[in-house]
């Protein structure tokens, strides 16, 4: 189980050095390091650098691998037919935090504007709630993104950047990887 959270974890972060990808489901930092590197001997991530940042990547050997893990998982648990129907319920939601986010990024000086989409990603929030709830009665790997969603939005009220920012573990970066959790669980594409 824990190569699979090591690998789905690169996978959903996209790029991530050794202490990100431990922190995403919570694993130890020096064990994942090791797995890290046993699986880059497999070929199934990689280590770059640019700038002053390092980290890892899952190469096409390695999403192939996680797609394996996940329908594993998947035929193990009995999980289909709960994140199917979860998904059906994410992708009206998606198309309204899409909508909220990229509105966010173009108005965001528009403070009449702010305080509604405010109001619509805690909707949004309310109902990410429910969905996490569906998914963790069959998969506990999905734990966590309703209070880093809130979280998030209650730092929006200091910082705008924790709606939209790539900085930081905003409502946006959030939403994607739940987004591309679901897809890569379900092995299908957006």
């Amino acid at each position: 189980m824990t190569e699979l959270l090591v690998l789905h974890a690169v996978r959903l972060k996209g790029f991530a050095g050794t202490a990100d990808v431990a922190a995403r489901f919570n694993l130890d930092t020096e064990q994942t390091r090791e797995d890290l590197l046993d699986a880059q001997a497999y070929g199934w991530v990689s280590r770059s650098s640019f700038a002053d940042l390092t980290g890892w990547t899952l190469t096409q050997t390695g999403y192939r691998r996680n797609e394996t893990q996940l329908r594993d998982e998947l035929d193990r648990t009995g999980a289909q037919p709960a994140v199917t129907a979860v998904h059906e319920r994410f992708l009206p939601l998606n198309a309204q935090a899409t909508r909220l986010f990229t509105a966010w990024q173009l108005n965001r000086a528009d403070t009449a504007d702010t305080f509604h989409q405010l109001a619509e990603l805690a909707g949004i929030a309310a109902e990410l709630h429910d969905l996490e709830q569906a998914l963790t009665a069959h998969l506990t790997r999905f734990t966590g993104y309703h209070d880093r969603f809130t979280r998030a939005l209650i730092e929006a009220g200091d910082d705008p950047a924790w709606i939209t920012g790539i900085e930081v573990d905003s409502c946006h970066r959030i939403w994607f990887e739940l987004h591309e959790d679901l897809i890569a669980t379900l092995g299908i594409t957006r």
